[in-house]
Order: C-alpha cells, then structure tokens, then sequence
C-alpha cells in the first residue's frame, strides 16, 4: 500500500471533520419558532398567569394534592421575560448579578474575572442575561394547589436593591420574601467568596390554618443558538445537559426538547453549557427529581430545561425549607468537581474523554512550572512525540523504503501499466522481495491519531487557553493568529514532510497531495492559535525525526 495515500485518506477525514462540523452549525439548530401545543390553566390561576410563559410541567400523577394540570404555561408565541426596575444588584469577588423582585429569577450573571475580549479588558462577560439577543435566565419557585405559592410569576419584596459582599466577609445572604393567606415564604439566594455557587432557599413559614403541600422546581431557560455564538470551522455542543438514570452524561440539544419525555433523577443535575461556560442546577445529594424540558415559539425562540421535587408538606404552624444550588461559571474542572460528582464533563472531550482527560491533566501540570499556556503546548507535543518515537520510526523507516523502491516501482508502471492486474502482482512480488510490508508506514501511525485528535479537542474546550496569551503577537490562544504566521509556518512544515515522503507513482495523485498544504494552511488560517501551535510544532518534530530516519535508510546498501 502507498503510503502517501494514507496521507490523503487522513486529509479527506479531517476535511469530512471540517464540513461536518460546520453542517452542524448551519443546521443542527432548532427554528426560530418551534410549535407549542395549547394546553388549559389550571384552576385557581390568575388571568395574568394562564397568559404567560408555559414553562411548568404537568405535575405526576401523586396522591399529593398537587394540581396535575400545568401552572402558568401560557399559549403559542408568549412573549419573553423582560427586565423592569424592580431588582437587586449583587456583586461579590467573581460575580455581579441581577436577581428580579419578579420570582426572584437570576437574569443577569457577570463573570468579573472573564472580559468579552482582550480589547474590553473593563466589560465581563454576562452568562445570564435577559436581552432579547441573548436570552438565558435562571428560574426557580414553589407550585402548589389549593394552598399559596410563589412560582417564578410571584412578586417579592426586598429590604435593599443592592448588596455587595463585604472585603471582611466570606458570605453575602440576599433575602427576599413574600407573603399571602398566612403562608410566608423567604427565598434567599446565598453568595461565598471565591465561588460560582449561588445556594436558592425557599423557606415556607405556615401560619395558616390548613396544611400547606407542594414541591420546588428550578430551571433554565435560553434562547436559539445564533450565528455569532458559534466559531467558524469549529463545532462546539451548545444545548442541555444532564446526569440521566445511569449515572451517565448525555447531551440534548435544543430541537430535541420539545420531544423528551418527563423522567426521574437521582443524584443528578441538569445544565445547559456554552463552548467555555456554563449555567447548572444541583439538587441536595440524594434527592430524586422529575426532569422537564420544553420548547416555546415567539420571539425570540424559547428552549427551557429543569426539574421538579417531590411534594412535600408544611403543617400549620411549622416551617420547611428547599434548598438547591446554581452554578453561574466557567467550565473550570477542579470547581465542577467540587461542586457534583461528573459536573467534570460538560468540559465536553466527546468520545475520546478517556485520552483527553489525563492530556489536560498532564498539560495543566506542565503550565504550573512554565507559566506559559503556549510553552505547555509544546513541552505536550514534545512529550508525546517522544511516547510514540519508537511507533514514528517503524512508519519512517517504512516510508523511506518505499522511497528507495521509488525507481523500480515506476519501471513496473511502465512495462504493466495497461494490465493493471499483472501490475498488481508484480507489486507484491517486488515488496516480498525487498521485504517491505506496504502497511508498515500506516499501522504505527494509525495508533497514534485518537491520542493527536484526544488533545485537538483538550485545547479546544479548556476555558484556561481563554485569552491566555503565549508570545510575541499571539496575545490569546484561543483565537486565530490575527497575522495568520503559525498557519503559514505550519503549512510549510507540511509541504516540507511532503518532499521527504516518496512521490506518488500517479501524476493525478501527485497533484491533489501538492494541494494539500495549501488546503489546510486555508483551513487552519482560522483555527485558534493554541491548535495551530500544537500542529506545527508537531509537523517540525516529524520533520526532524523523519528526515534522520531517511538519511540513514537511504545511505544503508
């Protein structure tokens, strides 16, 4: 087998990646306006109510005297939430938030530490936000039937409109409370130093005279996808995400959630990640929850994920209180896993999780000695180029004895190049008589391409490459080199693998590989730079190793 066509077939994969990736941007997203079948108010719902968003689900079938028609899911084309006056401002070391007098939804959550851009280094990135343009909120609340509960439509009172924790303080509680027919509820939303974590209370104070049942449910609610979210050529998951019934991570993308059906959970969690961020609700551990999710038309399109407890009971006179918390951060893995058991993974490796876990492991540890993402880069590469020498030298080796076979293996074409079978045989014939094995070039590096592509996808996801810089003009690796150098100097180094590798026999086969470089170098001009720098460096050390190899193959008699 030739091998330079090994070198076609992986450049045929890694384009089918490319084209892939980017169907899935153009059209692996929902429509702008996915269908939402009427469904009634329940009883006792105010007009207002049976008028807004449906975003509640039916309630299971429980002896528990909770309705089991929905709360408040309004009809077709509800319009979005959208902010008023009415709200409390919360800054703490890693956050400043919004959180609404309206249900008390979290509508706006900046990550202090984390700037839109490099040229923006004074405007933090808002995960939660309640814009029309890039709608994406918390909610949480209390449904209940036949005794009074704040849902996310309810109106809270609080004591001030701003708070902000203290230099001397590791805690900022921010309470807000309602109140109607004896029962009082207190939510209290519970921010710690140098955390991501928001802890949601509702503490239900009965002073009624009868017996006060329902259950808590929390969920998140953001709109479609958009063209300037998504990075051209590369294809990160943005949707829902949950621990299902096996302990086990699955995705679910937002064209999907008009159709999942309502499931139980324990000990799980449900979130909806972007490329380096994400927004999760984590129940108390051990406590089961019914999973919901639903899909709303309007304007903008309206995609909702969350759970629901089971429903408790508050007899007259005492106090219950619900707990859950809400993670508002990036995809930072030591936090995650602080936070819930496989949070880890919406740091999403996809398949090759397995490899990509300790690459990211490894490079991280790398980086607390050098200090430079881009030099950790490199050191990787070196490291990893240095476990698979020996694997490299088989497939060299073979390669340069291909290339020294180069003459007679043209004679043949020559003399049988009409009879393409005799051609075939006397081809074999030649390698059993120089003992060349036509695989031995492309086995040994077969094995190392799920570890190449495992860290393709570690730099890709890790939030720690975002706006790290490395050197010189490369300010942030991940984002394309605004020069395009290190695609310039990583096509030449593949142009110059090409000469050391044997020319194909076919003159059409010659050309399409002489495309090649110019193809990716394209390719590649818009990958961000930390990839870019780990293929380079990659290429000259295949370079320098294979043109060692070549040297003495082709100097033995």
């Amino acid at each position: 087998m030739d091998n330079q066509r090994l070198f076609l077939y992986l450049g045929l994969v890694f384009l089918g990646l490319l084209i892939w990736q980017q169907w899935e941007l153009d059209y692996g997203v929902p429509p702008a306006g996915v269908e939402d079948s009427a469904r009634p108010a329940p009883a006792g719902s105010t007009a207002e109510d049976a008028g807004d968003a449906r975003e509640i689900p039916d309630a299971p079938p429980a002896a528990a005297p909770v309705s089991e028609a929905p709360i408040d899911q309004g009809g077709e084309g509800a319009p979005a939430p959208t902010s008023s006056d009415a709200g409390v401002l919360v800054t703490t070391d890693l956050l400043r938030a919004r959180i609404e007098l309206k249900g008390g939804d979290i509508s706006r959550v900046e990550l202090l530490n984390y700037p839109v851009s490099l040229q923006e280094p004074d405007h933090p990135i808002a995960l939660l936000d309640n814009s029309s343009q890039r709608l994406f909120l918390a909610q949480s609340g209390l449904q209940s039937s036949g005794t009074p509960a704040p849902t996310h439509h309810a109106v809270f009172s609080a004591g001030r409109d701003n708070y902000e924790l203290a230099p001397d303080a590791d805690r900022l509680v921010v309470p807000l409370s309602w109140e109607q027919d004896g029962v009082k509820v207190t939510k209290r939303f519970i921010f710690q130093r140098d955390s991501f974590v928001i802890t949601v209370e509702h503490q239900v104070d009965n002073s009624g005279q009868v017996r006060w049942s329902g259950r808590q449910y929390r969920q998140l609610q953001r709109k479609a996808v958009s063209d300037d979210e998504t990075q051209q050529f590369i294809y990160t998951f943005i949707g829902g995400v949950i621990l299902d019934e096996e302990n086990k991570y699955e995705k679910i993308s937002f064209d999907d959630f008009a159709d999942e059906a309502e499931r139980e959970l324990t000990d799980s969690w449900v979130a909806v990640i972007e490329h380096y961020f994400l927004a999760a609700w984590v129940p108390q551990p051990g406590e089961t929850n019914t999973l919901y999710t639903k899909a709303l038309s309007g304007s903008p399109a309206r995609y909702i994920i969350g759970i629901y407890s089971p429903t408790r009971s508050v007899p007259s006179g005492a106090s219950e209180t619900f707990t859950s918390r809400l993670f508002v951060g990036p995809k930072i893995q030591d936090r995650l896993e602080q936070v819930a058991d496989k949070l880890r993974l919406t740091v999403d490796y996809g398949y090759l999780t397995i490899l990509a876990e300790p690459l990211f492991w490894l490079l991280s540890k790398i980086h607390e000695y050098v200090g430079n993402w881009g030099l950790a880069i490199i050191v990787v590469t070196v490291m990893i180029k240095a476990v698979f020498y020996k694997l490299s030298e088989l497939s060299y080796r073979s390669m340069a004895r291909m290339r020294k076979l180069q003459p007679k293996l043209q004679s043949l074409k020559e003399r049988f190049g009409d009879d393409r079978q005799k051609l075939g045989q006397e081809t074999m014939n030649l390698y059993r008589k120089e003992k060349i094995n036509p695989l031995g070039g492309c086995l040994p590096m077969l094995v190392q391409i799920p570890v190449f592509i495992a860290l393709y996808w570690v730099l890709l996801e890790s939030v720690e490459l975002r706006q790290a810089p490395f050197a010189l003009w490369i300010k942030d690796l991940s984002v394309r080199d605004p020069f395009f150098v290190l695609p310039l100097i990583m096509g030449v180094t593949m142009f110059v693998q090409q000469k050391l590798n044997p020319t194909p026999v076919d003159p059409v086969q010659a050309k399409i590989f002489m495309m090649l470089p110019f193809i990716f170098t394209a390719f590649f001009a818009f990958f961000p730079a930390g990839l870019v720098l780990y293929w380079a460096v990659n290429n000259l050390l295949s370079i320098a190793q294979q043109y060692y190899i070549t040297r003495h193959v082709l100097a033995e008699k």
